[in-house]
């Protein structure tokens, strides 16, 4: 073992030094290799990053899809909705043809015939999740009636007050209230009836990240929907909002409809006007619409190795400066 001093400092070898030209050909070669070692990084990025794109258009052998025929509007099978098993419906029961709704100053609730009457009257709230929450309070009011939300069972039944257990599954919401009418007639004078559905919902998968939009009625389009989640990036359009920091792809939007066994997909170009003419806009209950990501892997794996690089750069500063002192000590 040699000692050696310098600078005050005192180190110990328990070989001979390399020459300074073997340090610098050590270092060459690794700088060499920096470009090999980026390449593969690249190719690795490549593969991990892709594997979090959804709804790739192959088939079952990997064939790419032929994407004009998805550009053929997904066919609106009925207008108007109907009401399924697991809905939520809100029922709101009036009496006296409903003159409730139609006095707005308050001037027919003291010669109201039907009284004081209890009403739950359900308030749509979101939680920090993007789900919509229904929530019910309970109120006094005169001659309104009541407003219900009750659940549509697996077989098609819902369990009404009063009138017990009715099927209203596969009618259209005009079609419950004509139902609900006439079973109401005995037990109340001249029934008015609004139901709506309370759970209807749209989900947005891709660029925003997983958002879960409620439709507030049954005629909202895609860019409304967009809209409330934020735009193609999840914040209105500035960019970089959602889970992927590059933002969606507007030319390439698809709408998943129908039995998720065998669904309808239309993928939909928003990036001109033609694109949006040409597309089927409206949106139905339980629609998916996937934003395609844009996919930047080479710079995300840089992003994402960043930290490392850093880590790797003051290690080889360390190494560099313990080089150094040890060649100033073997010169001394």
């Amino acid at each position: 073992m040699l000692k050696v001093e310098s600078l005050g400092l005192t180190f110990y070898r328990l070989y001979p030094l390399a020459s300074p030209s073997a340090y610098a050909t050590v270092v060459r070669r690794l700088l060499l290799s920096l470009p090999v070692l980026l390449l593969f990084a690249s190719c690795a990025s490549n593969r991990y990053y892709n594997q979090r794109v959804l709804f790739r258009l192959t088939d079952e052998k990997g064939n790419r899809i032929d994407t004009a025929k998805l550009r053929v509007a997904v066919n609106r099978t009925d207008r108007n909705y109907r009401i399924q098993p697991n809905d939520f419906l809100d029922i709101r029961v009036y009496t006296n043809k409903g003159e409730r709704i139609i006095d707005p100053n308050g001037e027919l609730q003291l010669g109201s015939s039907g009284g004081q009457v209890p009403s739950l009257t359900p308030r749509i709230t979101a939680s920090p999740q993007g789900r919509a929450v229904p929530q019910i309070s309970r109120t006094g009011t005169n001659g309104s009636g009541t407003g219900l939300e009750l659940l549509v069972q697996a077989n098609g039944m819902v369990a009404v007050p009063i009138i017990g257990l009715t099927h209203l599954s596969g009618l259209t919401l005009h079609q419950a209230d004509s139902t609900l009418q006439v079973l109401f007639t005995p037990y109340y004078r001249d029934t008015f009836i609004q139901t709506r559905v309370t759970n209807n919902r749209v989900i947005i998968l891709g660029s925003p990240g997983g958002v879960v939009v409620p439709l507030a009625n049954d005629n909202m389009n895609l860019l409304e929907v967009l809209a409330l989640a934020g735009g193609i990036d999840g914040n209105g359009g500035g960019g970089a909002g959602g889970l992927y920091r590059y933002g969606g792809k507007t030319s390439n939007v698809r709408i998943i409809r129908g039995d998720l066994k065998n669904p309808q997909i239309e993928q939909i170009d928003l990036s001109t006007i033609a694109g949006m003419r040409r597309a089927n806009l409206q949106m139905e209950p339980n629609d998916i619409v996937y934003i395609e990501p844009v996919r930047r892997p080479f710079l995300e794996g840089l992003t994402d190795a960043g930290p490392v690089f850093s880590a790797a750069a003051t290690l080889l500063g360390t190494v560099s400066i313990v080089f150094s002192l040890i060649t100033i000590a073997r010169q001394n």
